[in-house]
């Protein structure tokens, strides 16, 4: 069970992230506070392994907050909930270690997809050594699309992802792994997913997570007949 604690000012908002976090078996909200100086304080004293924070809050925002933490040594990931799209903010948090930024306001799914990759980032960092292919996908975890990008992201090629999305066209009913996709399609698992963020922003697939694998959840992917009409 991960422990989650929520760092959220608006009590709407906070009540919203807590009722997703809490549809998942696998996370349990311990704490909620209204400010990042309550946070902090708690932090202190009592372990976390992820934090869900907003940017703009009184007495402490998010960003002195995570700087805050990351002093502390505490080793917390961060998915970012918030209205701040400025690049200033993008940059400080992506660089105080956020694996998720969501912008208000966001839609389950999208949540939903933010903590599956924590529980996939965490899963991957229990190995006590790493083959390259784990540090590709702990990598490629941490440095993903933060958050939703108009056209056609930067290293990604049409012709790939035309034989991604008709592969997923041909199968519209089946649940399918990334792993899955990249044998079919002969791409490296971190390159599949890769053109899974893009689709998930545009609509044009939906994930879930499996929890029935016998071992750590995993995140699956269907073709969204209604995203591409």
């Amino acid at each position: 069970m991960y422990k989650v604690i929520i760092i959220e000012d608006d009590p709407m908002v906070a009540s919203i992230n807590r009722q997703y976090v809490e549809l998942n078996k696998y996370l349990k909200v311990t704490g909620q506070f209204s400010n990042g100086k309550e946070a902090l304080d708690y932090l202190k004293n009592h372990p976390a392994d992820l934090a869900i924070m907003d940017v703009y809050m009184p007495v402490m925002g998010g960003v002195e907050l995570l700087t805050e933490i990351r002093k502390l040594q505490k080793h917390i990931d961060v998915i970012m909930v918030t209205a701040a799209t400025d690049a200033s903010h993008v940059k400080q948090l992506l660089g105080l270690g956020v694996i998720d930024y969501l912008v208000k306001p966001f839609e389950y799914v999208r949540f939903n997809h933010a903590l599956a990759r924590f529980m996939e980032h965490q899963e991957l960092l229990r190995q006590k050594t790493f083959s390259q292919q784990q540090l590709d996908s702990l990598f490629e975890l941490s440095t993903g699309p933060p958050f939703r990008q108009e056209g056609l992201q930067k290293g990604l090629q049409e012709k790939t992802l035309h034989t991604i999305l008709s592969y997923m066209k041909k199968h519209p009913g089946d649940a399918l792994t990334s792993e899955m996709i990249a044998e079919e399609v002969h791409l490296s698992r971190v390159t599949v997913r890769r053109y899974m963020n893009y689709l998930l922003d545009k609509k044009q697939i939906v994930s879930d997570i499996d929890y029935a694998t016998g071992g750590r959840p995993s995140i699956i992917y269907r073709y969204n007949r209604v995203g591409d009409s």
